[in-house]
């Protein structure tokens, strides 16, 4: 019998991958994206042709209780892949409150209607931004989270307690996903590898906030995607959390080099100072992940740019997405 999954921000970066992957799987997707104007609508929605009719697509947002509570009831899903939310730290500085209502908010509906209609499998995605400032490396699932230094990391520290609170209290399996950095084909236009790359492409500067010495772990999309299907399949336990990373960290500056010499041009560097918000470092201890889910990161950073940048020309030259 056909299984029916709803996956929520499901026409974007992330989302679009992991429905593709679950068509061809043979999942029945329903997708509920606000193709809000965070960044061009018009990106998600070529996103969302190349499903070519196979998702059905609700076009709504998560705060809305009553759509999400029709939409539950309508379709009795198998599973929810919860990836919708208000991403991005410095905007969340800006604007606390629509992070708060979306990520808390959002996720609580998503959870209730899940408890109401039986939902047995709900998969959340955090952020490796729960960490903070973590002093530890690299940073595993067990380290206690003290303090974190943004209101977009404290939201989606609170979707997880939301999360285990469901499990503990009303037995639906949960997976909280706390993918580090991710990047490739489709990536947001406002993230720093797609942004450098279009920007040094057409001779234009590039902003490098600080001395170029933070760290992040850069996660290749094709490696969360495979991460997100471990973590459906799996059913050893109720209640787990997962770090999804590339188990490698790089530098700004030598990102930059790398970035660099794919595009094979030189990048004009206007230095600014560093971010509120933004953390020193993220590197990921994926060994949980290798050994409940099978999870094996497999594109290197060195690799995974120079694939970034040929889908970007390609996409450039014909649209292709």
């Amino acid at each position: 019998m056909e299984k029916k999954i709803l996956v929520t921000g499901g026409a974007g970066f992330i989302g679009s991958h992991t429905v593709q992957r679950l068509l061809k799987e043979g999942w029945n997707v329903t997708i509920l994206d606000e193709f809000n104007t965070f960044y061009d609508p018009a990106i998600k929605r070529a996103n969302v042709e190349t499903f070519e009719g196979g998702a059905r697509v609700v076009e709504g947002d998560i705060r809305d209780r009553d759509l999400v509570d029709r939409l539950f009831e309508e379709s009795k899903f198998d599973a929810v892949i919860h990836l919708a939310a208000r991403a991005g730290v410095r905007p969340s500085i800006d604007e606390p409150e629509l992070y708060i209502s979306t990520n808390i908010n959002g996720t609580f509906n998503l959870l209730e209607a899940s408890r109401k209609t039986g939902v047995p499998k709900f998969l959340f995605a955090s952020s490796s931004s729960v960490y903070g400032v973590n002093k530890k490396v690299p940073f595993a699932e067990t380290d206690p989270i003290l303090s974190t230094i943004s209101p977009y990391a404290a939201t989606k520290m609170a979707g997880e307690q939301l999360c285990s609170n469901y499990h503990h209290l009303y037995g639906i399996k949960i997976m909280s996903l706390r993918f580090f950095t991710v990047y490739g084909p489709r990536q947001r236009p406002d993230l720093a590898i797609s942004k450098f790359v279009r920007l040094i492409e057409n001779g234009q500067p590039i902003d490098q906030y600080g001395n170029g010495n933070t760290g992040r772990d850069y996660t290749f999309i094709k490696d969360i995607v495979s991460g997100i299907f471990g973590s459906l399949h799996y059913e050893d336990t109720g209640f787990e959390i997962f770090n999804l990373g590339g188990s490698e960290s790089i530098k700004l500056h030598e990102l930059i080099s790398v970035v660099e010499e794919a595009v094979g041009k030189k990048a004009q560097i206007n230095v600014l100072p560093e971010q509120p918000g933004d953390v020193p470092l993220t590197s990921a201890d994926v060994s949980k992940a290798k050994r409940l889910l099978g999870y094996e990161p497999t594109t290197p950073i060195r690799e995974g740019v120079p694939k970034f940048v040929e889908w970007y020309r390609q996409w450039a030259t014909d649209g292709t997405r």
